[in-house]
């Protein structure tokens, strides 16, 4: 199949007619411009979301289920890949230590977050490591004193 300039069409709805109101009868978008009679969905500005025409919505209709604990801490988690790949970039400094303000200088998580915990997934690091955490899980706080590294739970 040969390219040639007056084979060149756009993709199908990439260019679209804007639909005209208010345009006479005849357009079928006419007078009321689709908008129905009078009453608060023909003026501007309306937002009936969950509306159901007078039925009790379902937001009210189903049960209410759990609760949403106010005080929770967004955490990031740390892993052993994630402290292997820091050291492996190079990143760590002599006496430098893994924490949240060196995660999020060095972009490995957004400043919005609270908190870090440090799970046990991956390889130890072979490097011993200071780490200062908001918390640890048990067999994460063994895997990284066993591996040389230090744990500071802040």
């Amino acid at each position: 199949m040969t390219f040639q300039l007056n084979t060149i069409r756009d993709n199908p709805g990439a260019r679209t007619v804007k639909k005209l109101l208010g345009r006479g009868i005849g357009s079928g978008l006419g007078k009321t411009s689709g908008r129905g009679g009078k009453g608060q969905t023909a003026r501007s500005g309306v937002a009936l979301n969950g509306f159901e025409g007078g039925q009790t919505p379902i937001y009210r209709r189903l049960p209410k289920r759990g609760f949403v604990n106010i005080h929770r801490m967004s955490m990031y988690e740390l892993d052993f890949h994630k402290i292997n790949q820091i050291i492996s970039k190079g990143i760590l400094s002599g006496d430098a230590q893994i924490d949240r303000d060196f995660l999020i200088q060095h972009r490995y998580m957004p400043k919005h977050i609270e908190g870090v915990s440090l799970i046990a997934n991956g390889v130890p690091p072979q490097l011993a490591v200071k780490v200062a955490v908001t918390r640890a899980s048990k067999n994460a706080q063994t895997m990284l004193e066993k591996a040389g590294g230090s744990l500071i739970i802040e």
